[in-house]
């Protein structure tokens, strides 16, 4: 337990020190983690702190997918709500499909590991995708565009891994292809997470009502982030799906702008927010520096190096056959894109800690589990690191302003 304090502390201690010399340089913060996360590797400080499937998942995601959320505005997603589920839902499908086929084509994997890396990497990560925002201070439609539709697109992502997965296994142990499994096994996972997310949301705001003490309000939110995703896994459910879900609907219907709250406190709404803003940054610091460190790990052989320039060519080809064509429908109606969105929206999808929960999830028996893990890592750090160091370049040279979308 001394030893998991110490490192925590250490961690967090790291994270101050790169939060003010990634704002001194300009840096992005998620960027100036992951750095920092390779130099404390070189250092070999003995950290016991490792990135584990139950760390990302049990710990870390939720809070992070529940803050994203309850600052996800439904008046404004409304007016957008058709692009930004044609994204996630179709878009997450044909990413997938992409990066499936091209690593069958190109690198000769089997067809069930090439389907499960593509299912886990279209997964674009709102942790990054927002860091990334508040980084360079951009609002407006742009960044309700980039983060709703990132904010869905996981759940999406975390459904369609579930049901690969089983599906792969069940071939895997030569049982014929199971047609009434699979939609039986979606109908569960989708609409397990959306119920219990919704009743979780709605119990909320139903408790909130009974008391004004900040402090109770502000437990109780913590209840809902992290019960809503546990109570949705232990159902069989998306705990991904239902976080999000509660989250929205408290931030929508909880604690929205001051005087129009139905059960929290309108007093205490900036005391939540800011709470959870808080709750994200320690969550946030903590896995961008373990994945520095994980990354710090990995043995870089002329095999490895192949492996990770070919899976990012293709994950950014995916993302590119994802946004431009299913962008265009809407050309001539008044959700229209512009192009400079456009090009936002291919840059701007930034993988990272849900791929990584998804693939060290995998069971050590699953053929292709190492290089599937290799190339989660070698997806992440080149969309934080690189993505996201010329993300601001991008911004400026597109004509998005600080403060504006």
């Amino acid at each position: 337990m001394d030893s998991i304090l110490t490192n925590t502390v250490g961690l967090l201690v790291a994270a101050i020190v790169v939060a003010q010399l990634a704002r001194l340089l300009s840096l992005p913060y998620t960027v100036g983690l992951v750095i920092a996360g390779v130099a404390l590797a070189a250092t070999r400080v003995g950290l016991t702190i490792a990135l584990t499937h139950d760390l990302v998942f049990d710990v870390i995601l939720p809070p992070l997918l529940f803050e994203a959320a309850i600052n996800l505005h439904w008046t404004e997603l409304r007016r957008d709500l058709a692009p930004v589920l044609a994204l996630a839902i179709l878009g997450t499908v044909v990413a997938a499909l992409v990066v499936a086929g091209g690593l069958v084509w190109l690198l000769a994997w089997p067809v069930s590991g090439a389907l499960i890396f593509g299912v886990l990497i279209a997964a674009t990560d709102p942790v990054a995708v927002i860091a990334m925002f508040k980084d360079n201070r951009i609002g407006g439609r742009i960044r309700l565009l980039v983060e709703s539709e990132s904010l869905f697109n996981d759940g999406v992502a975390a459904v369609l891994f579930v049901i690969v997965l089983g599906w792969t296994q069940s071939m895997a142990g030569g049982a014929a292809p199971d047609t009434v499994s699979v939609p039986i096994k979606f109908v569960v996972t989708v609409g397990g997470g959306l119920a219990v997310g919704a009743v979780a949301g709605w119990l909320g705001i139903a408790i909130a009502g009974q008391t004004t003490d900040r402090l109770i309000e502000a437990a109780l939110t913590a209840v809902v982030a992290y019960g809503s995703f546990l109570g949705a896994e232990k159902l069989g459910g998306s705990g991904v799906l239902a976080t999000v879900i509660a989250g929205l609907v408290l931030g929508n219907r909880g604690i929205p702008s001051a005087g129009a709250a139905r059960g929290f406190s309108p007093a205490n709404r900036d005391f939540v927010i800011s709470l959870w803003e808080f709750i994200a940054f320690l969550a946030n610091s903590l896995v961008f520096l373990l994945i520095g460190i994980a990354v710090a790990g990995i043995a870089l052989s002329p095999s490895v190096i192949g492996l990770m320039l070919v899976v990012n060519g293709l994950v950014l080809a995916s993302r590119a056959v994802t946004v431009y064509p299913l962008c265009l429908p809407f050309m001539r109606t008044k959700r229209a894109l512009a192009w400079r969105e456009q090009h936002v929206l291919w840059w701007g999808g930034l993988r990272g800690a849900l791929g990584l929960a998804l693939a060290l999830s995998l069971p050590p028996a699953l053929p292709m589990r190492d290089s599937i893990l290799v190339a989660a890592f070698g997806v992440v750090a080149f969309s934080v690191v690189a993505q996201g160091v010329t993300m601001p370049l991008l911004l400026r040279a597109l004509g998005f302003q600080r403060g504006r979308g």
